[in-house]
């Protein structure tokens, strides 16, 4: 709802009478939603958002412009937009009924033209944006992005805004090497896992993580160590020596989180994993 005011006045004999203040208020016809299918994100996500636009009035508009910021803010060298709009994703529907895509006039901002609203019906435009490098990943980390439409007749634009945050929790790997990887009969070998978490999460104990491996040819005289410190048979690990079959004990391994670092100068941010490195020697 917008206000106005107006006043007059009356000139005569070198005298001026001005008049009441008169106030007027315009009613806003049109609103507009934002909405995001799913909340959260990981690295590389696409996001779907939904925006909405109701026209309660008796007159329809056309003409209008869509412009979403796609998260962006400012570092000391640019502009950085943390969502990039995926090219060819955009659907538009008036009233429900599939439309002919609008124009997009720019992807950064994404900026879509040409929008139209029926008088007492609806337009919803549908679209996915990634979350890329300049994305923040850490716990606390959120990315608000607004979207603004204007023109066609519209005497304020109007706003509307959307809050999406990583996925909370570990994100796990594992990488498996052998050394020696010649080795001769009653040699003895060493297998070293090394298991990251990429996540904004530690892996902890009331996580259950577990390793398990069944050695191929099976290992005699088995030790087991992580991150240095020995585990002992039955508390930290299980082996079976008929079958082969190694496993860790839940809760046994835990990860801490990955630290998160935005380069001040590119805005790009950077991950350095969390880790746990469990190694297990035997004889062949």
């Amino acid at each position: 709802m917008q206000t106005f005011t107006n006043q007059a006045s009356l000139s005569y004999n070198d005298t001026i009478v001005n008049s009441n203040i008169t106030v007027g208020q315009i009613t806003a016809t049109l609103s507009i939603t934002k909405t995001a299918l799913r909340d959260e994100y990981a690295a590389g996500d696409n996001v779907t958002y939904v925006i909405s636009i109701v026209n309660s009035g008796t007159t329809s508009f056309s003409g209008l412009t869509l412009t979403d910021d796609l998260g962006g803010y400012l570092t000391p060298a640019a502009t950085r937009y943390p969502l990039t709009y995926q090219p060819d994703s955009l659907r538009y529907y008036v009233n429900g009924v599939l439309q002919t895509t609008p124009a997009v006039a720019a992807q950064q901002p994404l900026t879509i033209t040409g929008v139209s609203v029926p008088a007492g019906g609806n337009a919803i435009l549908v679209y996915e944006a990634e979350a890329n490098g300049y994305a923040p990943l850490g716990e606390e980390s959120s990315i608000l992005n607004t979207v603004t439409l204007s023109g066609g007749g519209l005497s304020t634009a109007l706003t509307a805004n959307e809050t999406v945050t990583p996925v909370l929790g570990p994100r796990l790997s594992i990488t498996k090497s052998l050394s020696p990887t010649s080795i001769p009969e009653n040699g003895q070998i060493t297998y070293t896992f090394l298991i990251q978490n990429t996540g904004n999460a530690a892996a902890e104990a009331d996580d259950n993580v577990v390793m398990r491996d069944t050695f191929l040819p099976i290992l005699e005289g088995l030790t087991a160590t992580l991150n240095g410190v020995v585990l002992t048979e039955g508390a930290g690990y299980t082996y079976d020596e008929t079958t082969g079959l190694f496993a860790t004990t839940p809760g046994t391994i835990t990860v801490p989180a990955a630290t998160f670092v935005q380069d001040p100068a590119t805005g790009l941010w950077s991950t350095t994993p969390g880790t746990a490195v469990l190694v297990v020697t035997g004889t062949v």
